[in-house]
């Protein structure tokens, strides 16, 4: 059983990615365009440009979608669990010290799923994947013309 697991490890992986990169691009896309609820449910968008909210909210929509895609997927997922853990320690942590007191579980758990991703990669399905083949096949050396 463990062998067939492991032999849909990458799938599972790439299936992961995909669903925490979607959430997390729809937070940046919720605060940015006050679209699927708006920021933190108010129906409106973050003013442009204030702190730290509006640049959390753009670094979820490029890293939501890049990890999305698969493509820079360990850097994204380095950007972005930082920017969860900032958040988590700088705007949630100061008010309670557990997050289901202080509203901070999807900082935390964001956090935690990205610094996965940083360590995994993208798994199946992702650009990163496709990429890195077709660059190994332009590495490759061309065949020798046989001596007749």
């Amino acid at each position: 059983m463990t062998g067939r697991l492991n032999s849909g490890q990458p799938y599972a992986l790439g299936l992961y990615r995909i669903v925490v990169g979607l959430l997390f691009l729809c937070h940046g896309t919720a605060s940015l365009f006050g679209v699927l609820g708006g920021a933190m449910g108010t129906g409106r968008t973050l003013e442009a440009g204030s702190w730290p909210g509006w640049y959390a909210a753009v670094i979820q929509l490029v890293c939501g979608s890049l990890v999305l895609l698969g493509l820079g997927t360990r850097v994204a997922a380095l950007i972005a669990a930082g920017s969860m853990a900032y958040a988590y320690f700088k705007v949630h942590q100061p008010t309670a010290l557990w997050p289901m007191e202080n509203g901070g579980e999807p900082a935390a758990m964001f956090s935690w799923a990205f610094l996965l991703l940083v360590f995994t990669g993208s798994g199946a399905f992702g650009l990163d994947r496709l990429f890195a083949k077709r660059s190994a096949e332009e590495r490759k050396p061309a065949a020798e013309p046989l001596a007749v």
